[in-house]
């Protein structure tokens, strides 16, 4: 198989679609890194600081902008995220891959920096579901959510710069499917350019949930 040196992988998708459950599923026993990005959003109930995301100031963030310390940030929904430099180098340096879960404008300022960086986007089944899924949840107020709702489509339609591509419909096909692109990135198995947006199929995919959006 091909080289298993350290990689950069980058995970994106809208609120709510079940990217955190993914993730956990595969990488649970894995010796990887998961990078904890900085905010300025407030914490909710469940969030643990520096776990879920170290949670700054403001004005903490737009210091740490200025010290050059992301590797990429964004404001989104009003509120900074970003990825911390140094953690993800000194890993990757020690030979493990890191995962970066960040948003699209995040996700193509690391490529940019980072060509090495492997991308992997998470479709919902539509729009109308990711609404769903965002009521079910419960953390966040009406406001909230239809902006949420409302930026996703326009994520939704950038899927197709990402280098993979997979639906969260059925949550057991969702892992597989994530496993699978995984065990590629990584060279356990050959590439899953079955999820390319490339592919006709993928592209199908990407074309249907935004028509429902």
């Amino acid at each position: 198989m091909k080289n298993k040196g350290s990689k950069l992988i980058i995970v994106s998708a809208p609120s709510g679609c079940g990217k955190g459950t993914i993730m956990k599923a595969v990488f649970n026993d894995s010796d990887v890194f998961y990078s904890v990005s900085c905010t300025t959003r407030p914490p909710r109930p469940e969030d643990t600081d520096g776990v879920t995301y170290h949670f700054l100031t403001v004005e903490e963030f737009e210091e740490k902008i200025a010290e050059g310390e992301f590797l990429e940030y964004a404001k989104y929904s009003e509120n900074y995220y970003g990825t911390p430099k140094t953690p993800v180098e000194k890993n990757m340096a020690e030979g493990r891959d890191v995962i970066l879960e960040i948003e699209t404008q995040g996700a193509f300022q690391v490529k940019e920096l980072r060509p090495d960086a492997v991308s992997l986007f998470i479709l919902p089944p539509s729009v109308a579901e990711l609404d769903r899924r965002l009521h079910k949840r419960g953390t966040e107020d009406e406001k909230t959510i239809k902006k949420r709702v409302s930026q996703a489509a326009g994520e939704i339609a950038k899927a197709d710069r990402y280098d993979y591509v997979i639906m969260n419909d059925d949550l057991d096909a969702a892992i597989a499917d994530f496993r699978a692109v995984i065990d590629g990135i990584k060279g356990d198995t050959e590439p899953a350019v079955r999820f390319s947006p490339e592919n006709e199929e993928v592209k199908k995919m990407i074309e249907e949930v935004l028509k429902n959006a």
